[in-house]
């Protein structure tokens, strides 16, 4: 509750996550939990550490609850409702859809005295987006009217740069709440940049589980290197599943930071049975050789994507020395061995003449 609210949440979305009114008490007493404003609360940690991310969408609330009616929440304002990883993306503006392009809020005196509304937020902090009719894909959630997940990945990905859009695009499968068709189906609704829309949902794969990871996979995709395995690399720790990228051919890990893991809908003890049922080896079937080198990919260094292309296909080289196989480039045009015998002026590929011809 406290993800998609910025941090903030009242009473009643207290007692609606299971919190009994002298729980509550008891945290607000002991600190763990601060009072914002009579009835609105924050836990501590939020309320010490405030980001971007937490004050869009406290704005977002503010603009939604007491804005004018028919606001809709779109783009990465609706991503932030539905918890999906904003890394990337331009948080200066709320972003709502209307059929008007003009505003027609006129607040009153009890909004106009309270730092909830609209007013404090400012007209050009709030990016209104006319679409008449307003599409399909609009649902209401806790009194708040907000596209669907698939339609707020597509508009993300029109409106944004290519790799943020991917990253909220493969979190939205990860988290289970958009499949690959919802999301070609949204992007073909679009009214504007739908090519766009529509390449960045064939960028997304479902294997990304972090924010970290979707970089990484897209920058060795666009690098036209090899596709790694669904699996996990031999032997691996299951702690360290989701951490590591694994190339059999290569006989290669890529090891990465998870850093801004994505959300889904899993049990803590799908792990287990997943590296169980997946990772560990079979009878019958043959397992994949063991890894031969390791390459590190840091959080900082994906900012850099010619260097991880550079660090991968060198530890890629590294293995295939190691292994004693030399892979040849079948484009690479042929090199010349002849060669002159020294004090000769007879090329080597000249006939042999009689005498040269034994018996």
């Amino acid at each position: 509750m406290t993800a998609i609210r910025g941090g903030v949440f009242t009473r009643a979305d207290a007692r609606a996550c299971g919190y009994p009114d002298p729980d509550i008490d008891s945290l607000l007493d002991s600190g763990g939990w601060r009072r914002i404003r009579p009835g609105t609360y924050a836990p501590y940690r939020d309320f010490a550490v405030v980001t971007d991310e937490m004050l869009h969408l406290r704005g977002l609330h503010r603009v939604l609850r007491s804005g004018e009616p028919g606001l809709i929440a779109s783009h990465q304002s609706a991503a932030a409702l539905h918890a999906l990883p904003l890394w990337g993306l331009d948080l200066t503006q709320i972003h709502v859809t209307t059929r008007t392009a003009h505003s027609g809020h006129r607040p009153s005196e009890a909004a106009a005295g309270s730092r909830d509304s609209w007013a404090v937020i400012g007209a050009d902090e709030v990016c209104r987006h006319v679409r008449d009719p307003i599409g399909p894909g609009v649902q209401v959630w806790n009194n708040l009217r907000l596209v669907s997940p698939a339609r707020a990945v597509a508009e993300v990905a029109a409106t944004s740069p290519l790799v943020p859009g991917v990253v909220v695009a493969e979190a939205a499968l990860a988290a289970g709440i958009a499949t690959s068709r919802t999301l070609q189906r949204a992007a073909s609704q679009l009214v504007e940049g739908i090519d766009q829309a529509e390449r960045v949902v064939a960028q997304a794969q479902p294997e990304s589980a972090s924010v970290a990871e979707s970089r990484l996979r897209l920058i060795l995709s666009e690098a036209g290197l090899p596709t790694p395995s669904t699996s996990a690399p031999p032997a691996i720790d299951v702690d360290q599943t989701g951490c590591a990228l694994w190339f059999p051919d290569e006989r290669t890990v890529v090891e990465f930071d998870p850093r801004r893991p994505f959300w889904c809908q899993v049990p803590d003890d799908y792990l287990d049975d997943t590296a169980t049922r997946f990772f560990a080896p079979r009878p019958g079937v043959p397992t994949e050789p063991e890894p031969l080198e390791y390459c590190w990919i840091s959080w900082t260094d994906l900012d850099d994507p010619p260097l991880v292309v550079d660090r991968v296909r060198a530890t890629f080289a590294r293995a295939s020395r190691r292994t004693g196989v030399r892979i040849f480039d079948p484009t690479r045009s042929p090199r010349s061995h002849r060669r002159r015998r020294t004090g000769s002026t007879q090329p080597d590929y000249a006939l042999p003449s009689d005498h040269d011809i034994p018996g």
